[in-house]
């Protein structure tokens, strides 16, 4: 499935095949943070986009 990422203000230009997006809370662990994601994406390489919103 093709995706159009779009960002202003950047040079930022996805052009790998996406296999879907995830939305999630990061949440504290220790002195750093974290995002769950399925267990199916282990190993896989992963886009954190952080909104300001």
């Amino acid at each position: 499935m093709a995706r159009k990422v779009e960002l202003k203000k950047s040079n930022f230009k996805l052009t790998d095949e996406v296999e879907g997006f995830l939305e999630r809370i990061i949440t504290p662990i220790g002195t750093s943070a974290k995002a769950d994601v399925p267990k199916r994406y282990l190993g896989k390489r992963v886009y954190v986009i952080i909104l300001k919103n």
